[in-house]
């Protein structure tokens, strides 16, 4: 007897969603399981940052439901359901008026921790992401593009949720510190196995982080594949990406780049 399957973490059933008139998902439908990492790939305007937001409530479907640990999340408080899903996004999104430990503590210390707790946890957190101690006391605009990014990925992670939602949050990076934290991304997810939602246009950074890759066109599913089968898919849109992305590394072979 085989063993039951796991509840999937998300779930979008049947999800549309129009603003003035304009379909922007249409008939979605996608499972994310316990602690992989979902890519949505896709193009601008396929509807990946869409999804992302009607997981945590931005947004609301205009028809369908998501359900997040088995809950509907109309029967959701949407407070709670916030403070229980990290989120990290390209602009990292920082109070700027606001240290490094204040920034990371936010939701917290609105869940009531002790401040002891608190600090443990920030000094924790920035160890967990790559920063020295001293971080804590500074402000955003004294950090580097790539600490900016690190403080948001702890900050989403304080009070340890079980999701992650990441909307393009390496693509404002130069090269080599994109390159860098995608690599401190995987050896994290190692460790934490949390359930991440992860977006992006590039489809090596898919390939590189996603447990399954999820590509989308024109606010639809098209496939959902793991990296190696998503570069051997026979899919037309599948294919073309594949394409594009050898093409990308032959021209850097022929520039010396490679």
């Amino acid at each position: 007897m085989q063993p039951a399957a796991a509840s999937p973490v998300i779930e979008f059933r049947d999800v549309s969603y129009r603003v003035a008139g304009t379909e922007v998902l249409s008939g979605f439908n996608l499972q994310v399981q316990s602690g992989e990492t979902l890519v949505l790939l896709g193009r601008s305007g396929s509807g990946k940052t869409t999804s992302l937001k009607l997981v945590n409530r931005l947004l609301s479907p205009t028809s369908g439901e998501i359900r997040v640990k088995g809950v509907s999340n109309g029967k959701r408080d949407v407070i709670r359901l916030r403070r229980s899903i990290g989120y990290v996004i390209q602009d990292v999104g920082l109070f700027p008026h606001f240290t490094v430990e204040r920034n990371i503590s936010l939701v917290p210390r609105v869940e009531g921790w002790s401040e002891d707790r608190v600090r443990a946890r920030v000094q924790e957190l920035l160890q967990t992401v790559g920063l020295v101690p001293e971080t804590a006391s500074r402000y955003p605009h004294q950090l580097s593009g790539g600490q900016r990014q690190r403080v948001g990925v702890a900050r989403a992670l304080a009070a340890d949720p079980e999701i992650l939602l990441m909307d393009e949050p390496f693509s404002a990076l130069d090269p080599l510190t994109r390159d860098e934290l995608q690599r401190e991304f995987l050896l994290l997810q190692q460790r934490l196995h949390k359930t991440v939602v992860f977006v992006t246009h590039d489809l090596r950074e898919a390939l590189r982080l996603g447990s399954r890759i999820a590509l989308m066109e024109a606010g639809r599913l098209v496939t959902v594949l793991p990296p190696r089968e998503f570069l051997r898919s026979n899919d037309p849109l599948a294919a073309a990406y594949v394409r594009a992305f050898g093409d990308g590394r032959e021209s850097a072979a022929n520039r010396g780049m490679s």
